[in-house]
């Protein structure tokens, strides 16, 4: 019966089916051959979205598309310029930079993107970078979204695996900064090779008008992440107080939003809400169908017959999260995935939150990966450049953030890792 599920939910999917209906029905038919009553469907499907903690996600959705439709990206971006400007391709730096600033704002990989790459885009094709590989460092910089918190991924993985969003929240900003370290060496790499312009000069007047200017912005983070961390609000209380806080900032100290241009950005974040509930309800189902075929206890004791050793395990593990975020977008691979590799790595003895920064971080790479690969989408966008052209400029940044994926993986204890 497993298989039937599983042949069903490819042919939906190459017959160009929305993921989230193409989950539903093929449980639903499997379901219905194997004679269970279908009001199970429904009601898994209520359970699987039943959870306070997820009212966390429509809140940080609104919250990063406020910031990223308003003047705060453009003053990260000047703030960033400000810091590291002065390298040789220090544009390139900047991308880095202002793509972490914001990451610790949006939660989105390609809120992240869309932010960074309207901002920067301009000024980098005056400068003479490549067009093409300035795009895939944004789209790189793009996944950084949701490593470092917040994150909608690490709340959707919370929810699942029973665990604490804070503890994850927690050990996602040291693995976040390293992923931007990594694309930073990189960019410094390609624009010595390239021989990149020197940006703006190094000023301590010009750091401090900047960080005053990006200031609002910048609290942001401290306010949400402070606010959990010290134990005053929850990471749900913390969704609302971001959208409060990024309302007060763009109608009352920027003034860059109108009335009207609220009423937009609350009907699209409604959107990307919905499209993402009805995923999770689907694979509630879905991974509630599993469990009770035994199928996650299956798959491990079928991975753990292949060796014993931890590492080349733990090796297939990454390998099978990286190719499943080539072909399935991030929420729907997260909530496939974890029920199945979760007990699997239980038994290797990995403690779940340190799973859950692993699964993050390689579904993540998986937005640069096509064909789903939303911030390559959002980067040919913004730049006008052909996906085509975007993909064949990503591979060094993707190499690099693989690398990175491993060192979490295998020396977990050098990034500060606390279970």
């Amino acid at each position: 019966m497993t298989g039937l599920l599983f042949l069903l939910f490819f042919i939906f999917m190459l017959a160009g089916v929305p993921i989230a209906l193409a989950i539903g029905a093929s449980t639903l038919l499997a379901l219905n051959a194997q004679g269970v009553p279908l009001m199970v469907v429904t009601q898994q499907m209520f359970q699987g979205i039943n959870s306070f903690a997820l009212v966390a996600v429509p809140m940080f959705i609104l919250a990063g598309d406020l910031m990223a439709q308003g003047k705060v990206s453009e003053k990260l971006v000047d703030f960033a310029d400000s810091l590291f400007g002065f390298l040789k391709g220090g544009l390139s730096i900047v991308s880095v930079g202002a793509g972490m600033f914001f990451a610790a704002i949006s939660g989105s990989g390609a809120a992240t993107t869309a932010a960074v790459g309207s901002s920067l885009v301009p000024e980098l094709r005056r400068k003479g970078y490549d067009p093409a590989s300035a795009a895939s460092l944004i789209a790189a910089s793009g996944t950084i979204g949701v490593v470092i918190p917040p994150s909608v991924p690490m709340i959707i993985y919370a929810v699942i695996a029973q665990q604490s969003v804070s503890t994850l929240f927690l050990n996602g900003i040291v693995p976040g900064v390293l992923m931007g370290v990594g694309l930073a060496v990189i960019a410094i790499v390609q624009a010595y090779r390239r021989n990149y312009p020197r940006g703006t000069a190094l000023s301590p007047a010009t750091i401090w008008r900047t960080f005053k200017a990006a200031s609002w912005g910048l609290m942001t983070p401290v306010i949400i992440l402070g606010g959990i961390f010290s134990g005053i609000f929850t990471p749900s209380e913390a969704a609302v107080v971001a959208v409060n806080y990024a309302l007060l900032v763009s109608l009352f100290v920027y003034r860059d939003l109108s009335l009207a241009d609220v009423y937009r950005i609350l009907i699209r974040s409604a959107i990307t809400t919905a499209v993402i509930m009805l995923v999770i309800a689907t694979s509630a189902v879905l991974s509630w169908t599993l469990s009770s075929w035994q199928v996650p206890g299956a798959i491990a004791q079928a991975v753990l017959s292949l060796s014993t050793d931890p590492y080349v395990i733990m090796l297939l593990v990454v390998a099978v999260i990286l190719l499943t975020g080539v072909f399935i977008e991030t929420a729907s691979a997260l909530i496939i995935l974890t029920p199945v590799l979760l007990p699997l790595v239980g038994q290797l003895g990995i403690d779940p939150i340190h799973f859950g920064i692993i699964i993050v971080m390689g579904l993540a790479i998986g937005m640069i990966t096509p064909p789903v690969a939303i911030n390559l989408y959002v980067a040919s966008s913004v730049t006008q450049l052909p996906l085509e052209r975007i993909t064949r400029a990503i591979l060094p940044y993707l190499l690099g953030l693989i690398a990175v994926l491993l060192l979490v993986v295998y020396v977990p204890i050098l990034l500060g890792w606390s279970g």
